[in-house]
């Protein structure tokens, strides 16, 4: 009798996961570990432990797989981003401050892999996949998230100031690829904090 159960779908699953579920959440993984190339729909439908039609059934295409699994993380990391605001008060600065802390306690996680909309993005230059159009709606929603915050802050260049945290938060995650997070990741928050207070109007004798 041959093996047919690790790669077939599994009746008797004790968590009882549909075939759909297992699907998206293999492909995140691979996804995000393996890089969105180097993954092919053979190894998702392995791993997931269900059969290639069931992979379709739940999705049309790989590209469609792709965007469901980054469109979930956007929506993960929105939720996040949020109660981190939310936590900080109603202080603009340490709002913008708890943002940027934010994002660098996720580097410094020991899973960090990079950030999955800018893998993606590097991986996947074409302007009409649909991956693509998800990642660039997310990480405008976080520029613009920075932009309304510094608004609020005592500055005369709240763009400025936005698109300066923004290339922190970017530049931290992207260095961590090769740098680890021991590298220049690391200043991430002392870096933001002198940017911030840099940026702070000054009362005027």
């Amino acid at each position: 009798m041959t093996k047919k159960a690790v790669c077939c779908d599994a009746d008797g699953s004790p968590t009882k996961k549909t075939a759909a579920t297992r699907v998206f959440e293999a492909a995140r993984d691979l996804f995000y570990h393996r890089g969105i190339r180097a993954v092919g729909v053979d190894e998702i439908v392995c791993k997931a432990g269900v059969t290639k039609p069931s992979l379709y059934r739940a999705f049309a295409s790989k590209d469609e797989l792709i965007a469901a699994c980054l469109e979930e993380s956007g929506r993960e990391g929105r939720a996040a981003l949020c109660e981190a605001i939310e936590t900080a008060g109603s202080d603009a600065g340490d709002q913008l401050r708890a943002v940027v802390r934010y994002f660098a306690a996720k580097v410094a996680s020991p899973d960090f892999r990079g950030c999955p909309m800018s893998n993606t993005a590097v991986e996947i230059p074409e302007p009409g996949h649909p991956g693509r159009a998800v990642l660039e709606s997310c990480k405008a929603d976080m520029r613009a998230t920075i932009v309304e915050i510094s608004r609020r802050f005592d500055t005369d260049r709240p763009e400025d100031l936005a698109d300066g945290l923004v290339l922190i938060i970017e530049g931290g995650m992207a260095a961590h690829h090769i740098f680890g997070s021991q590298g220049p990741c690391a200043a991430m928050v002392s870096a933001s904090d002198a940017l911030i207070d840099s940026y702070r109007l000054r009362a005027r004798a």
